[in-house]
């Protein structure tokens, strides 16, 4: 049995790798990995099976964690994100209704292709430094929403009879106190993670006891901790295990069998409709009051299919609803998706400036057609009497900013973060929406005035950019900057920054200073 399991695995890996190296995400090496396994005779298992299963429980359970209602109840999420989900579902429905399926059937399966998948939009975000970002928070709040829409839809595909024990599992997140000190309870990490890991499993043993898909119980058990400090923690721990897991699931697919032609072109046509998904998520972002930047980067973010579509189209096919075949062409597009929308996000703020002009037209036609609400996004007009100007209000910009509001400079603060800005002019610091990657925030700034900037940016490709949009816009001030490699030194040098400091070096140096009865200001 050893020996079938060290096929899947490196077969897996070596495919994954490849895709990798080809700048496709690894799931699309999986499924190939499938596929090719398939054609050389090697066929599925029970074991597999079960671990597919943990990782679609893992999966559900760590998007449970993240259900926050006050984030899915924003303006932008609702109307973006549910206005997304019922024309999608209404036209596909229509579409395969046409096909002569059941209503209900068409009804679910076309739901399922208005997700969007989860891990790249999360994988693009983290890697762009952008998931605490303003339109980051949108993405993610719209994934959630989807997710749990997902979760409704997996209810109707099970083939399970009803029960009424079910009733029984809405009880559980009102267990979320006692179920919080256990988390508080557990100091180390990796016993934060077994009790998550337990947690999971637990959830899904549960529900299918009372007759309900396993998936659903570990939502609920996800639910149950969320909002709790060690939940993100928690998150990020088990996001790399649920990915491990998920690998079975994707093998398991391409082991299933390989795609016909018919299926091959069918495949390829609801590829063909991902940029009508994209122009509708489009125009959605912009009539909900988003500038054309964020409405495109946040578009292409979720502009592929999901995986809950895999995950919803096999619930059918087990509970007979769709025949097998099903599961090869839904496979097909949502890998497909994946390689094709992938390349674009890495290069999203390229492609924005290269077709600002024409996205710009789209933003200026949305507000002529009604008074759209402000928002957040909104480029500042002024910067009102500053000289000094810190982007990224994190600890070290903060600390930046303190210190020259000591020496009484005119200082003002810039993030792209919605909740750093409300909870720094809680404080009543002077700070103001702002992206540092964004043309158009510097190229209407007023600046003249400003002496200096410093660019407190944990991301490298941000810091750049931003001396890069700074010196192309003709600003004379003085640019200071973090780096952390030598490499990185003398790229920003190049590009025209001023001065650029190792934050690990500068607080040896400060250590120094102090235990030496230096005179120098205190770090706080």
């Amino acid at each position: 049995m050893i020996e079938i399991e060290l096929v899947w695995v490196g077969t897996a890996f070596l495919a994954g790798l490849v895709a990798s190296r080809l700048a496709f995400p690894p799931l699309v090496g999986y499924l190939a990995a499938g596929y090719i396994l398939h054609a050389f005779g090697v066929e599925s298992a029970e074991t597999l099976t079960h671990l597919a299963d943990i990782g679609i429980e893992l999966l559900l359970f760590t998007v449970g964690l993240k259900i926050n209602v006050r984030s899915l109840l924003r303006q932008e999420v609702l109307s973006v994100g549910g206005l997304h989900l019922v024309i999608v579902t209404g036209v596909s429905g229509i579409s395969f209704l046409l096909g002569g399926d059941e209503a209900i059937v068409d009804v679910i399966l076309g739901a399922s292709l208005a997700f969007s998948s989860t891990v790249l939009a999360i994988k693009v975000l983290e890697d762009n430094g952008e998931l605490t970002s303003l339109h980051g928070r949108d993405v993610i709040s719209i994934l959630i929403l989807q997710d749990v829409v997902a979760m409704v839809l997996l209810a109707f595909a099970d083939d399970r009879p009803f029960s009424y024990w079910a009733f029984a599992l809405l009880p559980l997140p009102l267990l979320r106190p006692w179920a919080h000190r256990l988390l508080a309870f557990c100091q180390a990490d990796e016993l934060r993670l077994l009790l998550g890991f337990s947690f999971a499993l637990t959830g899904g043993l549960v529900a299918e006891k009372v007759g309900v898909s396993p998936d659903i119980g570990a939502l609920l058990m996800g639910v149950m901790l969320s909002s709790h400090p060690q939940t993100n923690n928690l998150s990020e721990k088990l996001w790399s295990l649920k990915e491990i897991f998920l690998v079975a699931f994707f093998l398991q697919i391409g082991l299933a069998d390989l795609p016909n032609p018919a299926q091959f072109l069918y495949a390829v046509g609801l590829l063909g409709l991902l940029p009508l998904q994209g122009l509708l998520f489009f125009a959605l972002f912009l009539l909900a009051g988003l500038r054309s930047r964020t409405a495109f980067i946040s578009t292409l973010a979720l502009m592929t299919y999901s995986e809950f579509a895999l995950i919803v189209t096999d619930a059918m096919v087990k509970a007979n609803l769709l025949v097998p075949e099903w599961n090869s062409t839904i496979a097909l597009a949502v890998a497909g998706s994946l390689a094709l929308v992938a390349p674009l996000n890495r290069n999203s703020h390229e492609l924005f400036s290269r077709y600002e002009p024409l996205l710009a037209r789209f933003e200026k036609k949305a507000r002529l057609l009604g008074r759209l609400p402000e928002h957040p996004d909104r480029l500042p007009e002024s910067i009102g009497v500053a000289e000094w100007l810190v982007m990224g209000m994190g600890r070290t910009g903060l600390s930046a900013y303190l210190a020259l509001s000591r020496r009484e400079k005119r200082v003002l603060g810039l993030d792209d973060d919605p909740t750093v800005l409300e909870s720094l002019l809680a404080e009543k610091r002077r700070v103001i929406y702002g992206d540092a990657e964004d043309p158009e925030l510097w190229s209407g700034l007023p600046l003249d005035r400003v002496k200096g900037i410093i660019l407190a940016l944990p991301e490298f490709d941000a810091r750049c950019s931003a001396v890069r949009l700074l010196r192309k816009r003709g600003y004379q001030g003085q640019i200071g900057t973090i780096c952390y490699h030598p490499e990185e030194k003398q790229q920003l040098g190049l590009l025209g920054a001023d001065f650029m400091i190792h934050p690990l070096v500068e607080a040896g140096n400060q250590l120094a200073r102090q235990i030496l009865g230096e005179k120098g200001e205190s770090p706080e």
